[in-house]
C-alpha cells in the first residue's frame, strides 16, 4: 500500500488562507478530493493523510466529513486548541472519530520562536498520547532546538516531522539544520516526511540533484523505518506537479531494499499513524 502522508484540501477564501501571497496564484482556487484521486492513482498511490491548514476546529470538521465520503483519505491530521483549559474534553471528542490520526499547530508562523515551549502549549502535547494521537512538528530550522527539548519530555508521545524542518535548499545550506536535525532524530519517537522539498528549492529550475543531499542527510538520521513521502499537495504546485514532486523520492528510493523502499512508501505511515489497525492499537 503507497500512502501519500501529506496533503492539503480548502475551499479558498482569500481572507482564510492569508499566506498564500502574490506569487502563488495556482494555489487560489479550491482543491478537493475529486482534483486529488485521478493524481494519485495515476501515481500508483492507494490513500493519502490530509493535513490541516487552518487553525481551526471548523476546518477538522470539514475534512473528517471529506475523508468519511472519500475512501483514499485514510487519516486526518487536524488542529484543536493545545492551549484550551478544556483541551481533553475536547481531544476525546475528536478522538471518537477513528480517520483523525493526529494533530499539528502551525507553529513556523508563530511570532514567539519558542512558542513549543510554552507552559499552556506544552501541557496539550501531554494529552495528545492518552487520546492515540500523533503530533506533526511543522517547523523551520531555528525551531529544531526548542523541538528537541519538547520531545524529550514526552518520550511516549510519537511525532512526526513534516517537511524535513524546511532547510534553505535554494540557498544549498546544511548547517545548522543537519546538526539540530540529527539530535532531534536521537529520540526513537520522532519520524519525519519527506515533502515540502521542493518549494523550498528554487521554484522555477530545481532538480533532483539539489534535493538529494537532503534526502541523504534525513536517511543517515532517522534511517528507512521513519520515514514517509509526502507531496504537500497542492502547495507543492508552486514548483512542480503531482507526480514529479512524488517522483523525486520514488527514483531516491529506488537505491534502497524492496523492505525500506515499501515502508517509506507507505508501510511508515501506516504503522505511526495507525491506519490499518486502528489509532489506539498502536
Amino acid at each position: 500500500m503507497r500512502i501519500d502522508s501529506h496533503q492539503h484540501f480548502w475551499r479558498y477564501v482569500p481572507a482564510e488562507y492569508p499566506w498564500i501571497g502574490e506569487r502563488m496564484g495556482v494555489l487560489k482556487r479550491d482543491y478537493l478530493p475529486a482534483d486529488l484521486e485521478p493524481l494519485l492513482r495515476t501515481s500508483g498511490f492507494d490513500g493519502t493523510v490530509v493535513v490541516q491548514a487552518q487553525q481551526a476546529t471548523a476546518e477538522t470538521d470539514w475534512l473528517l466529513s471529506l475523508a468519511d465520503t472519500s475512501a483514499f483519505v485514510r487519516g486526518v491530521v487536524g488542529w484543536v486548541d493545545l492551549r484550551a483549559p478544556d483541551v481533553d474534553q475536547v481531544l476525546e471528542r475528536y478522538a471518537a472519530r477513528p480517520k483523525l490520526v493526529g494533530v499539528r499547530h502551525i507553529v513556523h508562523d508563530e511570532p514567539d520562536d519558542d512558542f513549543l515551549l510554552r507552559p499552556d502549549f506544552r501541557h496539550g502535547l501531554a494529552r495528545l498520547h492518552g487520546h492515540g494521537l500523533v503530533y506533526d512538528l511543522l517547523l523551520f530550522p531555528k525551531h529544531l532546538p526548542r523541538a528537541v527539548t519538547v520531545v524529550a519530555e514526552l518520550p511516549e508521545q510519537l511525532f512526526v516531522l513534516d517537511h524535513i524542518a524546511k532547510p534553505f535548499i535554494r540557498d544549498a545550506l546544511v548547517s545548522p539544520w543537519r546538526e539540530d536535525l540529527r539530535r532531534l532524530a536521537a529520540f526513537p519517537n520522532v519520524s519525519c516526511k519527506l515533502s515540502g522539498m521542493v518549494t523550498e528549492a528554487r521554484w522555477s529550475d530545481w532538480q533532483p540533484r539539489d534535493i538529494h543531499p537532503y534526502l541523504d542527510t534525513v536517511l543517515e538520521a532517522f534511517g528507512p523505518r521513519r520515514l514517509m513521502i509526502g507531496s504537500d499537495w497542492p502547495v507543492c504546485l508552486l514548483a512542480g506537479d503531482y507526480a514529479r514532486t512524488l517522483g523525486v523520492v520514488v527514483d531516491w528510493a529506488s537505491r534502497l531494499s524492496s523492505a525500506e523502499r515499501d515502508g517509506i512508501l507507505g508501510g511508515n505511515a501506516a504503522r505511526v499513524y495507525g491506519l490499518d489497525a486502528g489509532r489506539l492499537s498502536r
